[in-house]
């Protein structure tokens, strides 16, 4: 079943399944953490001023339990909004609330401890552009020192100015993070850093690389802008993801 069990408007019931089933491609993806780590999205047409709110995952719940029900929804201050027993792991809401505060095209901000993502992020070189995907990111890649576990509200002014318009993040000795004016650009994004730090690390034993040259690199930022940078690009890919999804369990829509 899908027929608004919160009786919601129709604006947010559509927000919470996008982003339910954003939960549930990441499962299926192995991007998961136990329970933590998260995905936030804005509540359409409450995302101005004082008056923004966003989406998150209950805290105590595995990604493959999300549901567009038990969503949690919280204002920038971290109050919850919604009724229910679900409430929000504070670790999490600190950097998604900075940006979704601070950033005006934050409408959505995913956070991953992948393997490989963590892997880069505690290389002191970083992001190696020497692949196809690190090509797409050139100069679109923002980088925020580690100050331990984000709990701390005052952390999250550095790490806005650490990011600045970049939509990709690695956060050194900690995980990426991506953000983005959709959901489905957000997980493209994220999708082509966490590709692009697999293959480096697959890379890693064979010895050095062959770096992109600057130039190039430009050439396939531009190329690469013509479409990745629209905020509808990446649905194709989204709601195929979300095809998988449902061949196994359509519980998220509920």
């Amino acid at each position: 079943m899908n027929d608004n069990p919160l009786g919601c408007p129709a604006e947010e019931w559509k927000a919470r399944q996008d982003l339910a089933a954003c939960y549930r491609i990441f499962h299926l993806m192995g991007w998961t953490e136990l329970i933590y780590n998260h995905i936030s999205l804005r509540v359409p047409g409450r995302g101005d001023g004082e008056d923004k709110q966003f989406l998150i995952n209950p805290f105590g719940l595995h990604y493959s339990e999300v549901k567009a029900s038990n969503l949690v929804k919280v204002d920038i201050a971290g109050r919850v909004l919604t009724d229910g027993p679900y409430r929000f792991n504070a670790a999490g809401f600190a950097p998604h609330a900075a940006l979704h505060a601070h950033q005006p095209n934050a409408h959505c901000v995913m956070h991953t401890h992948t393997t490989a993502g963590m892997a880069v992020a505690g290389s002191a070189r970083g992001l190696s552009i020497s692949n196809f995907y690190a090509a797409q990111l050139g100069g679109r890649v923002a980088y925020h020192d580690f100050e331990g576990i984000t709990v701390h509200a005052d952390e999250g002014a550095r790490l806005v100015k650490n990011i600045g318009d970049k939509p990709a993040v690695i956060l050194r000795n900690h995980g990426l993070l991506a953000w983005g004016p959709s959901i489905a650009l957000t997980f493209y994004t994220l999708w082509i850093l966490q590709r692009a730090c697999e293959i480096q690390c697959a890379g890693a034993a064979l010895g050095p690389v062959i770096e992109i040259p600057e130039d190039i690199q430009r050439k396939c930022q531009r190329d690469a802008a013509v479409v990745n940078t629209h905020p509808d690009f990446g649905r194709e890919n989204f709601d195929a993801m979300v095809r998988l999804v449902d061949r196994t369990d359509r519980s998220w829509r509920d």
